[in-house]
This record gives structure tokens, sequence and C-alpha cells, in this order.
């Protein structure tokens, strides 16, 4: 299974450097790395390599959603089939890797494995986001030009895409440190790794993502009181956050202040995202049952445009009244199956959880998950392949559990 594992990582990190995967090639070489990498699986399975197929919960629900646009293209349920058969292959994309990931990561040493990659990942990220922001020319990488335009952070063509990535990886670096999830002598780099992307979302300057991250700290802290955590994993956190704050003060807190007055994007107003939302809704309620299919909001929106400004609408900046208007009552139904599944496993996998880094990547997945789903109110990263596809995989993790394995969190001992 480590090739899987290693191609998983490979599928997570193309599709955060590939500007999040919001172009056609990119896309298509997300659903065919896929693609291959389930084809590898199901040989390993046909040999007799794979001896056991795991199942986590959330995966009915997507694996619903799938099957919902399959039914779109069929019966023909669509008003533009070609539409909705190309976010058709997004969707399966993102329920491949996620099955793929329950079978790769089974024992507690994968998770492990899998929480370095991420805050390692976070990081660099991080580092060249600031980097480029101190030296923009204009460009992403410093040469691809902005072919539609936007408000570029990091590798992401858009400062609030940036946020929704931060938003999903910072939460575990902040519960490997909150329950100690890992060896002592390693908290000082889990702590560095962790408080610089926080430095990174402030200075992106994305309202959306500073707002789902004070959501994230919020239900952080709860589900810490709710497991009965000690006074001292509290102190922790808050301990890191601090750290965080300082960081942007020495950054220069004015000069951060400054960007949010500054940095802002011309095409959305509040007032716009309010009306797209209205607009949405009466979608919903012209197709109730099936939705106009996935992928059409581009094609449907121009008829229900109440606040008209002569500009495409692909998204609708709110990821569920999207979801509602394209897929119906039938596709809020696996939406509320989801979030049932993903919030009731969740939580229930942290109330029995004895080892500190299983709890540490279940009480960090599920922060994320929630970060990025109060963010889908007002925008749209479950739109963005690279931010879905790691929303699907921790949403898989924290609803998962993994095989029991020699605990690794404790400090090693030596002759």
């Amino acid at each position: 299974m480590r090739p899987l594992r290693i191609g998983i990582c490979v599928a997570i990190t193309f599709a955060v450097l590939a500007s999040g995967v919001v172009e056609t090639w990119s896309e298509s070489v997300l659903e065919i790395l896929a693609a291959l990498l389930f084809l590898w699986w199901g040989i390993g399975l046909a040999r007799g390599r794979v001896t056991q197929i795991r199942w986590c919960p959330v995966l009915w629900p997507v694996l619903g959603l799938t099957l919902l646009g399959v039914a779109q293209l069929a019966i023909p349920l669509s008003v533009y089939p070609y539409l909705t058969k190309v976010e058709l292959l997004r969707v399966a994309s993102y329920l491949l890797l996620l099955f793929l990931s329950v079978q790769a990561f089974r024992a507690t040493r994968h998770w492990h494995m899998f929480a370095w990659f991420i805050v390692w990942l976070g990081f660099a990220i991080s580092v060249f986001a600031i980097l480029q922001d101190l030296t923009f020319n204009g460009k992403i990488y410093w040469f691809r030009e902005l072919t539609y335009g936007g408000v570029p952070f990091g590798p992401f063509v858009n400062r609030n895409h940036f946020a929704g990535f931060i938003e999903l990886v910072v939460p575990i670096g902040l519960a490997l440190l909150a329950v100690r999830g890992t060896r002592r002598d390693q908290l000082p780099l889990i702590g560095l790794l962790t408080v610089l992307p926080v430095g990174a979302l402030a200075l992106s300057a994305s309202r959306g993502g500073i707002l789902a991250f004070g959501a994230e700290l919020i239900v952080l802290v709860l589900l810490l009181l709710l497991v009965g955590a000690q006074k001292r994993q509290l102190i922790a956190g808050l301990l890191a956050l601090g750290v965080a704050a300082a960081l942007v003060s020495w950054l220069g807190f004015d000069q951060v202040m400054a960007r949010f007055s500054e940095v802002h994007n011309p095409e959305v107003t509040q007032a716009h995202r309010v009306a797209m939302a209205k607009s949405a809704w009466h979608i919903f309620l012209d197709h109730p049952v099936a939705g106009t299919g996935l992928g059409t909001i581009i094609s449907v929106f121009p008829r229900y445009d109440t606040d008209y400004d002569a500009k495409i609408v692909d998204h609708v900046h709110n990821d569920h009244a999207e979801l509602l208007a394209e897929t119906g009552a039938i596709g809020g139904l696996c939406w509320l199956a989801f979030l049932v599944l993903l919030f009731g496993y969740g939580f229930r996998n942290l109330k029995r959880d004895h080892d500190p880094l299983v709890r540490a990547v279940h009480l960090g997945a599920l922060v994320a998950c929630t970060g990025l789903l109060v963010h889908g109110l007002m925008d749209f990263n479950l739109h963005i392949a690279s931010n879905a596809l790691l929303f699907y995989v921790m949403a898989g993790m924290a609803t998962a559990v993994p095989d029991p394995s020699p605990s690794i969190s404790q400090p090693s001992r030596y002759r």
C-alpha cells in the first residue's frame, strides 16, 4: 500500500501547486491520476495483495451524489448534459481518492505519516505564498499570467481559495499540539509548522477565511471540553494561538489590517453574494427534486440573476445553495446525510479514542471540515478541486478508525 499512499499525497500536492486545479489540463491530470491509482489498487486486489476492503460512513452520501449525477445524464434530467458530465468526472475523482485514502491509510503509523505530510505541506505553501506576496509582480510563480483576472495569493488565483486550504491544514497541527499527538521533542517543530500558516492566512486578507478560522478555534475548544481534555491541553492550544498572534504583530499588525481595506475583490460585493444565494434558492424552487444538473449553474443562473452586472457567474459563492440548485432535494438529502455522518461518527471517535495521535487526527480533521463548511456559506471552496479533495480526505479521516499499531506518540527509548 505504500505506493498508494505516496500517490495520494502526490495527487494532493499537485492539486495545490496547480493553482487549485481550476484549468482543463490540471483537471484532466488529477482525474487520470485518480483513475490510475484506483486501477493499481484493483490489480492488487485481483492478485491477492489486498486482502480487505475498508469503508467509512461518509463514502455513502458521496457515492449517492455521484449516482445522482449519473442519473441526471441517463434519464436525462440535466439542462446542460456536457457541463454535468464534466462535473461528474470531478466528483468521481473525489470519490475514488476518498475511497483509496481509506484503503491506504489503515494503521496508526500511516495516520502519523499523513499528519506530518499535511503540516509540512501547509508550511511549505505558506512560505512560498509569503515570499511571492513580498515580491509580487502580478504573476503566479512570477511567470504565469492571470488570464481571467483574480486576486492571487500563493499558488491560488484567489486569496479566498488559499484561505480555504489553510483552514484545512492548520487544525491538524493545532490538534497535535493540544492533545500531544506526537513525541514531546517534536512539539516545537509542530508549533513552527502550524504558526507560520496562520500568519500567511492573516496576510491573505480573506475575510471569509478569517471568520472560518475563528469558527475553527471555537469548535476546537468546545470539542476539547466535551471530550474532557485536560487543562494543560487547552493551554497548549492557546499558547500556539498566542505565538501566531505574535507572528502577525511581528509582520506588522497595522499593515495586516490595512490589507483588509486595500485588498478587495471588485467583482463580488457582500450584497452581491447574498443576491446570488437568493437566486440559487429560486433555481431550487423551480427544480425541487433533482435540480438542474451538476455543474450547470453557469448556464442556468443568468435567467434568475436579480443583481445583474454583465459578468459571468460560474459559482454563486455559497457551496450549499449551489448544491441545492444543481441537485435538488435528492442532493440536499445526500448532503444532510454527509453532515450527520461526519459529525456523528467524528464526535463518537473522539469520545472513545485513547491513542493521542489518533485523537489528534480525528480532532484536527473534524475541525478542518467544520471550517471549510462555514467558509462555504460565503465562497465556493468545495468547487476548487484541491480544497474539495483535501476536504473529503479529511472527512474520511474524521469518521474512519485505524488499525492499532505500536504507539509513536511517546518518546523513543534508546540503549
